[in-house]
């Protein structure tokens, strides 16, 4: 699939982007930039395609996108509702590569940056104080002095680079070739799939949709994301099952339900394929790691 190239308008004070986002302004279709990304999630929850990883997203979560970086976030409905109490709100900053000048970027006291930009090609969902620290400096440089954002930018990386405490997002054999992906036909198949993926799915409807063959569909499919159609339709069920789980109160048959599986075994044993654990540990989890975020 072809992901739109994004184009950001520069500004002549300020050598790179920062701004707020809400409710509808969170939306975008899966999109590149030339730019890194800074991405702080305030107030969301839903579904993340970000190179080849589809998985839940949610709010207090912190990106690191490199350069090129395809990547789009699926909000819940409540999320995009600007007259809500819920209205979700992201904060974004966009840089290039080399903001501070390509001497600069050359310093021996730089090299841990400049390996952070290099490993968020990737993507990097980061983790622990880290993601809280970086996450107060993005909203703190809203209010700041240009010279200051562009401090304040530099020791979120900093910060990033010194601890290491983020998770690689996207696989090493990931390779996004921009020109040679039909990008209207991959957005129908993301569209299609994330609006029926609760109730049966045949390969057949949604080949039809860009007027495929099922083989030749599937072919196509995976030559353009390195995954089945199949695999991608359970990382979006499992990532809906994950975000249900910790918002809401439903057991775990109207959970497997919910998700489009009429057979809660094969629920089971898709979600502990996927994240390693079953459904109730994986809750259990969820839980104790937010009662320690409380405590603290």
């Amino acid at each position: 699939m072809k992901a739109t190239l994004k184009k950001t308008t520069p500004n002549p004070e300020h050598s790179f982007n920062i701004h707020k986002d809400i409710g509808h302004a969170i939306l975008s279709a899966w999109h590149y930039h030339p730019e890194c990304e800074l991405l702080v999630v305030k107030r969301s929850y839903g579904t993340c395609l970000i190179g080849d990883y589809v998985g839940p997203f949610k709010s207090g979560d912190v990106f690191l996108f490199g350069s090129n970086l395809p990547h789009t976030f699926r909000c819940e409905q409540e999320y995009i509702e600007n007259d809500t109490e819920k209205v979700g709100e992201t904060i974004v900053v966009l840089f290039q590569n080399n903001t501070w000048g390509d001497k600069f970027l050359n310093l021996p006291e730089i090299s841990p940056i400049v390996k952070l930009l290099n490993t968020s090609k990737l993507g990097l969902r980061l983790k622990g104080v880290t993601k809280r620290k970086v996450g107060k400096i993005a909203e703190e440089m809203l209010n700041e002095s240009p010279a200051r954002k562009l401090i304040s930018l530099l020791s979120a990386l900093e910060i990033i680079a010194a601890t290491k405490e983020y998770e690689i997002i996207s696989s090493n054999g990931f390779n996004l070739e921009v020109n040679s992906i039909d990008q209207s036909r991959i957005n129908t198949i993301f569209e299609y799939t994330f609006n029926n993926y609760h109730q049966k799915v045949a390969l057949e409807e949604v080949a039809a949709l860009i007027n495929m063959g099922k083989h030749s569909f599937c072919r196509y499919f995976k030559s353009k994301t390195k995954k089945t159609y199949i695999q991608f339709l359970m990382e979006v069920r499992i990532g809906n099952a994950c975000r249900l789980l910790v918002e809401e109160e439903f057991n775990m048959t109207e959970v497997g339900y919910a998700c489009g599986y009429n057979n809660i075994s094969h629920f089971y044993h898709q979600f502990k394929a996927l994240t390693k654990k079953n459904p109730m540990d994986y809750r259990s989890n969820y839980l104790k790691t937010e009662e320690k975020k409380f405590a603290e």
